[in-house]
């Protein structure tokens, strides 16, 4: 663990599987709107760059200030429902955190609803930062983000490691100046992940583990 001092983890896909909210609260968005119900393969290929940019993929931009008021709310209300970690998400933070090495999250989910969740799930005490959109005027891959990120932890970018589960993980990294390896327990496949320039790629958070103890 020399080479890493502080893990920034994304969080959708990567530590937590929050799928099953994020497809109902847009149905029911949608279905507010008269719009079709969005299928689970269109949700994915929507979700990741932030709830704006989604909104706008599954209902069109023209329908996006409309959305919001609805959305947010509804998610507010349901968003702990169905949460989950994935497997080996715990053990893997809490094997880092007891050797002392710096865990973050850094995620385009809503910065409260993400810390909402994390402190549902047990995950708070072992974070020294959860990063999130609205708390910066910056998005993952923007470079300002990660150095705002960075920044508040006091971390050393030579010896940071983003674990996430897309490319705009992977283009984070690659802004920042620090590796990105990624899990395909998310919305992208190996191949995708490898053809954006993922350091390494894993099948789940336990490969990742046993990756950091070689």
């Amino acid at each position: 663990m020399s080479r890493f001092a502080t893990c920034l983890f994304d969080l959708d896909g990567t530590l937590v599987d929050h799928f099953a909210a994020i497809q109902r609260a847009h149905t029911h968005t949608m279905r507010q709107l008269g719009l079709p119900a969005p299928t689970r393969e269109q949700v994915r290929a929507a979700i990741g760059a932030g709830l704006d940019t989604a909104i706008a993929r599954l209902a069109g931009p023209e329908n996006v200030a409309a959305a919001l008021p609805i959305y947010r709310p509804y998610w507010d209300a349901t968003m702990l429902d169905d949460v989950a970690l994935f497997p080996g998400a715990r053990e893997l933070l809490e094997s880092l955190h007891a050797r002392g090495v710096q865990l973050a999250v850094l995620t385009n989910k809503h910065g409260p609803s993400g810390r909402r969740v994390c402190a549902h799930l047990g995950l708070a005490p072992l974070l020294a930062g959860n990063f999130g959109a609205t708390d910066t005027p910056w998005l993952k891959p923007q470079r300002e983000f990660s150095d705002y990120a960075l920044r508040q932890l006091g971390a050393d970018r030579a010896r940071t490691l983003l674990v996430g589960d897309s490319p705009y993980d992977v283009e984070t990294g690659r802004n920042a100046g620090f590796p990105c390896w990624c899990v395909t327990t998310g919305t992208h496949t190996e191949a995708q992940l490898r053809a954006a320039g993922a350091e390494a790629v894993f099948p789940d958070l336990f490969a990742v583990a046993r990756a950091l103890e070689a």
